[in-house]
């Protein structure tokens, strides 16, 4: 029985790619600006040779790693959550999904609000906590819905729970998702609750996400239509729309998406559990904390240990990520970065430092390979 555990340590970049400049993120660096925390401590990850992984500037490099190892290239055009997971899945995407740094056109709010019965406020690039502080009050007078994006494709509406119940809102979505197609068909439709009084607005943990489909097969699709189980932790479910994916659970945290990734380790299945950790991303890459940042990771190597015990003999690990966000620039959005990738498991030729690989399609590959499938997909398998 083949199981492979797939854990996207959401925003983890490695150093900035050749063509950062041209998405305004020369000198980015989340691992570096993260290892300068004083709360910053990777035992675990180190040895299995995440420190050891070509071009990281961050640890002390393990002179005997007990995993192989990888730095990927991301070959789509963009740095957002959406086409680096399709890219991991392997699928490509060779022009970026569409962003709005002056706001969304006229017609699109006008086609929204008429189908909601609601205004709109602010419709411009705007920190999601920000946001709130500045419109809230206004939303809580008026009713009006608050539509933000940021250098992302995504287009997030931002609604007190006491004004618009978290249901509605997510209706509110399926609409936007309906309307946002085509030149305007951004990668994620998001709903943002929050709740409180002005002065001390908080935004709640039940965001959701509303993902376009990926434009042909993924390795989730491939997996299913083979007879293996695809089971998704955390916002894989939304990423993908909901397809290829055998059985789902949500989460509130990465302690969450631990807790739920070890129980899935308990059960019998084969095939692919795919977990994202969002917190990394969510709570202090756009937030520009790197303490924060660094205690996350530390907590996470923590808990390695237990997943690594959970391994039974054909089990396969694989540990990456989907972008950077370096949490030490000016910027507050997604970096255009290099990502880690390291694997363990009885099968995984320890030590093997695999380089530089041309595309994060390749965790497809190997995937596929795995379980005896033709990858039919970008990508080059790694062979243990």
């Amino acid at each position: 029985m083949k199981r492979v555990f797939l854990i996207v340590l959401d925003s983890v970049g490695i150093g900035e790619m050749p063509d950062a400049a041209e998405y305004h993120d020369s000198g980015s660096n989340t691992i570096k600006a993260v290892s300068r925390s004083p709360y910053f401590s990777m035992p675990n990850m180190r040895k299995l040779g995440f420190f050891n992984i070509d071009g990281v500037e961050a640890g002390e490099r393990e002179r005997h790693p007990k995993g192989a190892f990888a730095r990927m290239t991301e070959t789509s055009k963009g740095k957002d959550t959406t086409i680096g997971h399709w890219e991991i899945a392997g699928v490509v995407s060779k022009r970026p999904l569409p962003t709005f740094p002056e706001g969304f056109p006229a017609k699109v709010l006008e086609e929204f609000e008429r189908r909601t019965g609601r205004g709109v406020l602010c419709n411009r690039p705007y920190s999601g906590t920000e946001v709130i502080k500045d419109y809230g009050k206004e939303h809580l007078e008026t009713g009006k819905l608050i539509v933000y994006t940021s250098a992302d494709s995504v287009f997030q509406i931002a609604a007190h729970e006491n004004v618009v119940p978290v249901e509605t809102l997510y209706e509110y979505c399926r609409m936007a998702r309906e309307i946002l197609t085509g030149d305007v068909g951004v990668g994620r439709v998001i709903a943002r609750p929050f709740e409180g009084a002005p002065g001390s607005f908080a935004r709640t943990n039940r965001r959701h996400d509303f993902s376009l489909e990926p434009p042909e097969d993924t390795l989730l699709d491939r997996l299913q239509k083979a007879g293996y189980q695809v089971l998704s932790v955390g916002k894989i479910v939304d990423i993908f729309a909901g397809r290829g994916i055998s059985e789902y659970v949500r989460t509130v945290s990465n302690a969450d998406g631990i807790d739920k990734t070890l129980a899935f380790m308990d059960r019998d299945f084969e095939g692919l559990c795919f977990t994202n950790l969002v917190d990394f991303d969510m709570l202090y890459g756009h937030r520009n904390d790197v303490d924060g940042y660094a205690k996350a990771l530390s907590y996470f190597d923590e808990r390695l240990p237990q997943i690594l015990e959970k391994l039974r003999g054909d089990d396969v690990l694989m540990i990456t990520a989907d972008h950077g966000c370096d949490p030490s620039t000016p910027s507050t959005d997604h970096s255009r970065e290099y990502t880690p990738l390291v694997m363990a498991g009885a099968s995984v030729a320890a030590g093997t430092n695999y380089g530089t690989r041309e595309s994060f399609a390749d965790i497809a590959a190997t995937i596929l390979n795995y379980f005896g499938i033709e990858p039919a997909c970008a990508g080059k398998p790694l062979v243990f």
